[in-house]
């Protein structure tokens, strides 16, 4: 099944630096899209999510897949390149991104994530699925202690247990969709998007859109209209199955 896919949306939004970085690759009738988000609270997010992008994406050019080993070979990719990077030069040492990849062929859609950057999946317009944060908030949801509509704007939602670059692998979740239908879309998104852009927002958006393009700008421009001046850098990725 073809995908119709937009060109990725990057920006820095009310930051100096855009630490955001998303890219996607076709290669032997599979599609993989990559998307990062460098930590803001560490040295050159922007070295580490480029990085961890152009990983992910060799990998899957040099061994197209979409089943789960393919997912984590991009993710095992993209940590070995920042990792060689910070062995490289110490003023590297620090940084970390947050990683998320989608691969497809057909009917099957296979994604992986580290981190809060997100993937939706969307069916008839509704979101079918989506991956779950590795954050301090999430965990909290997860125990109960804040409902899910509470992570938007938690204090802790910077915190996160698990990111590219760390010295241990990161512990990736990975998961797929039951039979890619025509008209199914997949959006993946920095953090910086998803709190200023509501679930029930990408479904109306979603439902005026006539292209991936037009989806995104809709989105864009509740995010510029809601955001104040320093607001994060914001990145996102949007495909259509036809």
């Amino acid at each position: 099944m073809p995908f119709q896919t937009a060109p990725p949306l990057s920006h820095a939004g009310g930051r100096a630096t855009n630490q955001d970085c998303a890219g996607w690759r076709e290669a032997d009738g599979a599609t993989c899209w990559v998307l990062a988000d460098g930590l803001g609270g560490h040295a050159s997010g922007e070295v580490a999510s480029e990085a961890a992008v152009e990983g992910a994406l060799t990998a899957f050019e040099n061994r197209p897949g979409t089943d789960a080993e393919t997912v984590q070979r991009c993710i095992n990719r993209a940590q070995s390149v920042v990792r060689t990077l910070q062995e490289g030069s110490p003023s590297l040492d620090s940084m970390r991104t947050t990683l998320v990849v989608a691969v497809a062929r057909g009917q099957q859609v296979r994604w992986g994530h580290v981190g809060d950057s997100r993937l939706y999946h969307f069916r008839e317009g509704r979101i079918a699925g989506r991956t779950t944060d590795h954050s301090v908030p999430q965990a909290l949801v997860e125990a109960g202690e804040i409902g899910p509509a509470d992570v938007r704007g938690h204090p802790d939602r910077n915190r996160l247990l698990q990111a590219v670059g760390g010295n241990s692998a990161p512990r990736a979740t990975i998961a797929e969709a039951s039979g890619v239908q025509s008209g199914d879309a997949l959006l993946l998104c920095s953090d910086g998007f998803w709190e200023l852009v509501e679930e029930e927002e990408m479904e109306a958006d979603l439902a005026a859109a006539s292209s991936p393009e037009a989806w995104l700008s809709a989105m864009e421009a509740r995010l510029t209209a809601r955001a104040d001046g320093r607001h994060d850098n914001y990145s996102a990725l949007a495909t259509w199955a036809t």
